[in-house]
């Protein structure tokens, strides 16, 4: 997988852990930034996904959403091409 994923979270959160495990499984390096550490980044992430909810999945280029948004993407068999870079 070649990829880049980018994924918005914070401390508490289990649809985080749920998307970071299914993305580990893939074995995908999955970059965190914890927004409710960082009130900019925070920011940030509501101006690129126009979502206030943690997690907000970037891979790539393509704002993926949430972790049913993932879910999803998986079960259709779209997450694999997208995870490397399709």
């Amino acid at each position: 997988m070649t990829a880049r994923v980018v994924m918005y979270t914070s401390a508490v959160c289990p649809y985080c852990v749920r998307a970071e495990r299914l993305l580990d499984a893939k074995g995908v390096t999955v970059e965190k930034v914890r927004v409710d550490l960082d009130p900019e980044q925070k920011m940030l992430m509501m101006q690129k996904s126009g979502r206030r909810t943690v997690p907000q999945i970037f891979i790539g280029d393509t704002h993926v959403g949430g972790f049913d948004d993932l879910y999803a993407l998986e079960q259709a068999g779209r997450l694999d091409p997208l995870l490397n870079g399709a």
